[in-house]
């Protein structure tokens, strides 16, 4: 049979994968450029056996328990609701932003009348959008939601995002509404979860199959070409029955249409000698200088005797992607803009030309995908290919 050909270990090539592997029968061949598995989702214990997330905190939320149950099935998951501060004026103040974060920025007497007109104009609402907020006929709602805006989202964005709010996708600034209650999960999905192990067991279970064969430190766009009078790709010169990529669509296209924009991040770690560090185990930052979160593992860290005399910080600093420098070339977030998806849309019209080949994920789709997104999504495109394989 020809060759079936996986780019990338995160949550979308090691899903398809498994399932083509397992469900299909057929033998599949993963690529993954990095010295490790799992991607931007990779994991790892450090010394004092605290369970670091190396690029970034990830938290399991779902509102459809079949996804938790497809992940149990690679690892033991634990129920963890995730809470956030952000730092504001000098103080810590809930996140989401939530009805306790209105009396600790305009003070509890004055927050009797605002709470009284959000109860009446968002009844029946658990999260509201800032930008609501903001276009609301009352006055008095309409100067809260300004505040919570100029106070925190538009520095954090120009920081995260290297933008103006005004110029990104509004989708981008609606993933974390206000919370129209006293609620402190930072989101209110029924289902939240961590895996006792780390994220890295999930993929290693996933990827271990002896119709699975992993190659680690190898850049599959070196081996691929494009057969542009048979509209077909290639692998080392052969034929390739199915290739799913889940890497930049740009760079697989030879950045034909220019180079799509996507946010990195230089994380920075500081130890010390405290049984604890920060208040909760994930601070934001919208007013500080170049970064934007810190998160201490510590606190998340399944069965760490919290007691131990040590913790850590990983700090974000937001950088523009870049593949040559050293700091900022792993690609986190496709930057949506109206020019960005225009470009996108090219390239998904020029990849489409070819009849091999399959896109998944956030950076080959330029989606903002959260896990429980991306992770349902990559199901859905195995019944596709599925059929595709016959």
């Amino acid at each position: 049979m020809s060759k079936i050909i996986i780019v990338g270990t995160g949550f979308s090539g090691s899903i398809l994968a498994r399932k083509i592997a397992e469900d299909c029968g057929r033998k599949v061949e993963v690529i993954e450029k990095r010295p490790h598995i799992g991607g931007n989702m990779y994991d790892e214990y450090d010394e004092h056996g605290i369970l670091v997330q190396r690029y970034g905190p990830h938290f399991l939320n779902t509102n459809k328990y079949f996804i938790i149950e497809f992940l149990e099935q690679y690892a033991e998951l634990f129920p963890h609701d995730t809470k956030l501060l952000s730092f504001i004026d000098g103080n810590y103040v809930r996140l989401p932003f939530n009805f306790r974060t209105m009396q600790q920025l305009v003070g509890a007497k004055k927050s009797e009348l605002l709470l009284a007109k959000l109860r009446k104009e968002f009844y029946g609402r658990d999260r509201v959008p800032i930008f609501e907020l903001i276009d609301s006929q009352d006055e008095d709602v309409r100067d809260y939601g300004n505040l919570l805006f100029e106070k925190a989202y538009r520095t954090y964005t120009a920081k995260q995002w290297g933008l103006n709010p005004e110029d990104i996708d509004k989708s981008v600034l609606e993933r974390v509404p206000m919370a129209m209650s006293f609620d402190e999960r930072y989101l209110n999905k029924d289902f939240q979860y961590l895996p006792k192990k780390g994220f890295s067991e999930i993929f290693k279970n996933m990827l271990n199959h002896p119709n699975i064969e992993l190659k680690l430190n190898t850049d599959a766009l070196e081996h691929i070409r494009f057969e542009e009078t048979k509209h077909v790709i290639t692998y080392d010169g052969e034929d390739v029955e199915l290739l799913v990529f889940t890497g930049n669509i740009d760079e697989l296209l030879g950045l034909k249409y220019g180079r799509l924009p996507y946010r990195s991040l230089d994380i920075r770690y500081t130890y010390e000698n405290k049984k604890s560090i920060l208040p909760e185990e994930i601070i934001s930052y919208p007013q500080a200088p170049g970064y934007t979160r810190s998160t201490e593992y510590k606190k998340i860290t399944y069965g760490l005797d919290q007691d131990i005399p040590v913790s850590m910080i990983a700090t974000e600093y937001p950088l523009e992607y870049d593949p040559n420098d050293q700091k900022a070339n792993i690609p986190y977030y496709p930057v949506l803009t109206d020019d960005s998806q225009r470009r996108y849309k090219m390239y998904l019209e020029e990849a489409n030309k070819y009849g091999n080949i399959v896109l998944c994920g956030r950076l080959a789709e330029f989606k903002y995908y959260n896990m429980d997104i991306c992770i349902e999504h990559a199901l859905e495109k195995f019944e596709e290919i599925k059929q595709r394989l016959g």
